[in-house]
């Protein structure tokens, strides 16, 4: 059975809207990125401790990012629309891990809410049917 997947992401949340009979519906993945860590040492305390944060920084979204292509592994369709770069980014995953062949696109989408995001998946699968 084909599965269509439309997703809104940022580095923040992730809205994953799965058309697929009778498993339709949407969820929710929230990044949880730690607030910004503030260190009052002196200059050379301060780089090592930016490293050790952009490391743990990227290892979080590297995470976050795992999860979202777990949802979606099983798409034929994916449909990814967003602000910034978490869109690009995880075009980007999805290509290097070479999902099966998955049709995928894009487009820039400025903050949307639940409701909005599944309109807006439901109305683009249905323009191709």
């Amino acid at each position: 059975m084909k599965s269509e997947v439309g997703l809104w992401i940022d580095h923040r949340k992730a809205v994953i809207v799965t058309i697929v009979q009778p498993e339709d519906g949407t969820r929710r993945l929230q990044a949880n990125l730690e607030k910004q860590v503030r260190f009052s040492e002196g200059p050379s305390r301060e780089v090592l401790a930016n490293d050790r944060r952009d490391y743990r920084l990227f290892n979080h979204i590297n995470s976050y990012y795992d999860g979202v292509i777990e949802c979606i592994r099983n798409a034929e369709f994916i449909q990814i629309f967003g602000p910034g770069e978490a869109m690009v980014e995880l075009e980007k995953r999805l290509k290097h891990e070479q999902l099966g062949g998955c049709t995928i696109a894009t487009e820039a989408m400025d903050k949307m809410s639940d409701r909005q995001i599944e309109a807006k998946v439901w109305q683009h699968f249905l323009s191709f049917k």
